[in-house]
């Protein structure tokens, strides 16, 4: 089992909105009415943010891109 490398630090923080710039907020406001959600936050030093979003169902995975659209990616593509 992997270390949990988070030390008290959620993995979608409360003030995630705040994190996303407009294009980002538009597309994720678009999929939530799909049942699409935040599954977690990648927040590196000094990198810019991951922001990773699944489907309601979970077999699919995908990343809400700086411009705006989602990149979908193979669950495994992750770490779950």
């Amino acid at each position: 089992m992997a270390r949990e490398k988070r030390t008290g630090i959620p993995s979608v923080p409360d003030n995630f909105a705040e994190l996303l710039n407009q294009w980002q907020q538009n597309t994720l406001q678009k999929i939530e009415s799909f049942g699409w959600s935040v599954k977690f936050i990648r927040r590196p030093l000094f990198q810019e943010i991951t922001i990773v979003v699944t489907n309601p169902t979970g077999d699919q995975i995908g990343t809400l891109e700086q411009d705006g659209e989602v990149s979908v990616h193979p669950v495994s593509d992750f770490r779950r």
